[in-house]
C-alpha cells in the first residue's frame, strides 16, 4: 500500500512510540488521526508537528476499551478525513499485576485496552476497510508476548492475545485487509529509569545498546508497504531475545 494520501489512525497516537508512527506516516503523506485518552496537551502537540508535513492532521479523544467512544471515533474520522484506511493499534497502560492479585483493577485497565481496544478498533476499521476494498492494520506487540516479566501478568498475557489476535484478523479479513503487528524491545525507557538500569538493559541486547522509537516507526511503515506480507511480525529488539 503506498502510505501517501491515505488517512490512517493511530491509537496512544500522541506520544512515545505511537508519537513516532504517527510523525513516521505523516512524512509519508498520510492524513493522521491521533487517538488518545487523557493526554490532550502531547495529542496537540502531536497535531501541529504533523502539520509540518502538509497533511491533514486531528486529534479525537476516546477511550478505546469503549466499544460505542470507538464507533463514534471512527464516524468522526470519516466524516472530516474520510474511511480509515490504516489502522494502528498502539495503545497500551503499562502497570504492574503481580500474581496474585488483591484487587483487578490493573488487570482489567491493562487487558481491557490492549485486547477489548484493539479489537474494537480493527473491528469498526475493518467494516470501512472491507468496504472500500483494501485496508491495513497494524498491532503494536511486544517481546513480552514471548518472553513473560515476572509482575506484569496483566501485560503480557494482553500483548500475547494482540499477537493472536493479528493472525485471527489476517485470516479473516484476507485477501482485501492485511494484518501484521511489530512487536519492540528496549527502543524507549521510562522516565524512571536510571541510567544504572537503561545500562543494564542496552547490556543484554545483542547490539549492546537502546534503540530509538523510529526504529519501530520504520519496521511499521515497511509492513504497511509490502503488499505481500500478513499475519506476520517484526521484531525490533536489538537481539534482546538473544542476549544474556
Amino acid at each position: 500500500m503506498n502510505i501517501n494520501g491515505k488517512t490512517a489512525l493511530i491509537t496512544g497516537g500522541a506520544h512515545r512510540i505511537g508519537r513516532a508512527i504517527t510523525l513516521e506516516l505523516a512524512s509519508k503523506g498520510a492524513n493522521v488521526i491521533i487517538n488518545y485518552h487523557n493526554s490532550e496537551n502531547m495529542a496537540e502537540q502531536t497535531v501541529t508537528e504533523a502539520n509540518k508535513y502538509n497533511v491533514k492532521a486531528m486529534a479525537i479523544q476516546a477511550d478505546v476499551s469503549n466499544t460505542n467512544a470507538v464507533i463514534n471515533m471512527f464516524t468522526k474520522s470519516q466524516n472530516e478525513l474520510g474511511p480509515v484506511q490504516i489502522l494502528i493499534n498502539s495503545a497500551s497502560i503499562f502497570k504492574k499485576t503481580p500474581l496474585p492479585l488483591n484487587t483487578t483493577h490493573n488487570w482489567d485497565e491493562v487487558t481491557n485496552t490492549l485486547i477489548k481496544g484493539a479489537f474494537n478498533c480493527a473491528n469498526e476499521a475493518s467494516k470501512h476497510m472491507l468496504s472500500t476494498g483494501s485496508g491495513n492494520i497494524i498491532n503494536i506487540v511486544d517481546i513480552m508476548a514471548w518472553i513473560p516479566r515476572s509482575g506484569y501478568a496483566a501485560h503480557a498475557v494482553g500483548k500475547s492475545a494482540l499477537m493472536g489476535m493479528t493472525r485471527q484478523l489476517a485470516v479473516d479479513l484476507a485477501p482485501h485487509v492485511r494484518v501484521n503487528a511489530v512487536a519492540p524491545g528496549p527502543v524507549l525507557a521510562p522516565n524512571d529509569y536510571s541510567q544504572e538500569t537503561k545500562d543494564k538493559i542496552a547490556s543484554r541486547t545483542l547490539l549492546k545498546r537502546w534503540g530509538k522509537p523510529e526504529d519501530v516507526s520504520k519496521a511499521v511503515s515497511f509492513l504497511i508497504e509490502s503488499d505481500y506480507i500478513t499475519g506476520e511480525y517484526i521484531t525490533v529488539d536489538g537481539g534482546e531475545r538473544y542476549g544474556k
